[in-house]
């Protein structure tokens, strides 16, 4: 390294936020610019430990150490070479990945790690604004035909892979714009979508075509698409929500989180002039603890929510790494993102039990109760703490609880592809289903999961459909389908 003891003349540091009373009049992302210094100094806090564990805490198998080291020289332009040696998009990993390479950071054993993420992403922002990165055109031409199915990471991971491997590659869209739940789901104040829109201009001009509006197994069926595409990856996620069977869910004002989202970005986009299910004035609950929910919390507040109350039934996490979670494993602490800073508040270790209504089918709140986690029969359980029942007035209750796997009616019954224990697409070890020429990465295979498992899937997936269709690949696979998603 550069300086190998960086580390201990320079304190973790990260880029200062907006002010709340700022960020909330807009939809902008919410971090001020990093001086270059201090993205320098902080690269400098790479510490040369000999056996980067950074590396394999990240799925895709990023070079940390040498991106940081070539920052601390500032030398950027080989620092995104590296950086796109194992990554297609930093620019995405870079502000919503929740980065298991800082936790398996050697540095974080007994001090802050480094701010991995944000070097990354300093790195390609810089590479974006000085031109640097441009259209990778295959200098061969394959002649062999591609389908991706789905246009969120995983499946635009595949879709330059075998592009670039000179393959003819088609993405096929449902929605009216590419980006899966990168263009409809995430928030802009999160990642705005010129981010995305600019690795996509990059992906056309490569040669990738895509073709929005498209329902697979609506619009065209499985047998269609085999008859014109040589091999077909399934990349359409894990798009089957989790929801809540109590008394009370068919009241107006009770939405799941999906239908809530897409609809502030549709506004982002200018399809829309006010978001339907506005909550401006009105007393927000939102039920789930993980980033769906404070996504619609981020963007409640924004709308100018009267109150938002977070449920989740677990407990409080602590604030340190627990015994349980050793290093380098992701810890399960207490975090907080910068919509928990913009208000709100979060309430754990609760169940709702029953939304409450008008007589006009309106929703007016719910009845919850506080509960405690016990093993009861040998199985993890949540009981409830007698006496603890309670009432919470409400306009809207958002279901942020995460999803159960793919839908599997269209498209899965189509292509007739088996389902894992799980309700997951079924792969073998070289991303394949049970379907000759039909594989699978991303979410529709693994379940709910994190952006960098969807990149590094995609990846792997585009060597083996290189492998299948030519018997030999020089596409690297980082992962392996047996890899153990991060809880």
């Amino acid at each position: 390294m550069g300086d190998s003891t960086g580390f201990l003349k320079h304190n973790r540091e990260l880029p200062t936020r907006r002010e709340v009373p700022v960020r909330l009049t807009d939809w902008r992302e919410v971090y001020e610019e990093f001086p270059i210094d201090k993205v320098r100094d902080q690269a400098s806090r790479c510490m040369d430990c000999g056996i980067p564990f950074c590396n394999n805490g990240c799925p895709l198998g990023n070079l940390i150490p040498d991106w940081n080291d070539l920052v601390y020289r500032d030398n950027w332009r080989d620092a995104i070479d590296r950086l796109h040696a194992t990554n297609n998009f930093p620019e995405f990993t870079g502000r919503l990945c929740p980065a298991p390479c800082e936790a398996a950071c050697v540095l974080g054993i007994n001090a802050d790690p480094v701010t991995i993420k944000q070097v990354e992403v300093e790195i390609i922002d810089r590479a974006f604004s000085e031109g640097w990165v441009v259209p990778q055109i295959a200098a061969i031409r394959t002649g062999k035909k591609v389908a991706v199915i789905g246009s969120g990471p995983a499946g635009l991971a595949a879709a330059q892979q075998l592009t670039r491997a000179g393959h003819s590659v088609v993405v096929l869209e449902r929605a009216d714009r590419p980006g899966g739940l990168l263009r409809y789901g995430i928030p802009e104040f999160k990642m705005e979508k010129r981010h995305l829109d600019q690795r996509l201009d990059q992906m056309r001009a490569e040669g990738t075509e895509f073709r929005c509006d498209v329902n697979v197994g609506v619009d065209i069926s499985a047998d269609e698409l085999r008859a014109e595409f040589d091999a077909i990856v399934l990349a359409a996620g894990a798009t089957a929500w989790r929801d809540l069977d109590i008394p009370g869910r068919s009241f107006k004002g009770v939405y799941q989180a999906m239908e809530f989202l897409p609809l502030a970005n549709r506004v982002q986009e200018g399809d829309l002039e006010d978001h339907p299910l506005n909550t401006k004035g009105k007393r927000v609950v939102i039920i789930g603890g993980g980033d769906t929910g404070a996504d619609c919390l981020g963007t409640s507040h924004r709308h100018g929510a009267l109150s938002v109350h977070q449920f989740e039934i677990m407990p409080r996490p602590i604030d340190s790494r627990p015994e349980a979670d050793p290093w380098p494993t992701w810890p399960m602490i207490y975090r907080t993102s910068s919509a928990h800073e913009e208000g709100g508040e979060r309430v754990y270790a609760v169940n709702t039990l029953e939304f409450l209504g008008d007589e006009d089918g309106n929703l007016r709140g719910l009845r919850a109760v506080e509960v405690r986690s016990e093993i009861v029969d040998g199985r993890p359980s949540f009981v409830p703490v007698e006496g603890s029942e309670f009432e919470l007035p409400c306009d809207f209750v958002f279901l942020a609880m995460g999803f159960v796997g793919p839908e599997r009616s269209g498209m899965v019954e189509q292509f007739g592809v088996s389902l894992d224990g799980r309700g997951n697409v079924g792969r073998t070890a070289d991303w394949a289903t049970d379907v000759d020429g039909v594989f699978v990465a991303g979410d529709m295979g693994r379940g709910q999961s994190l952006i960098v498992w969807a990149i590094a899937e995609g990846r792997s997936a585009a060597a083996a459909v290189d492998m299948y269709l030519m018997g030999e690949t020089l596409l690297p696979a980082p992962i392996s389908p047996d890899a153990a998603p991060l809880r």
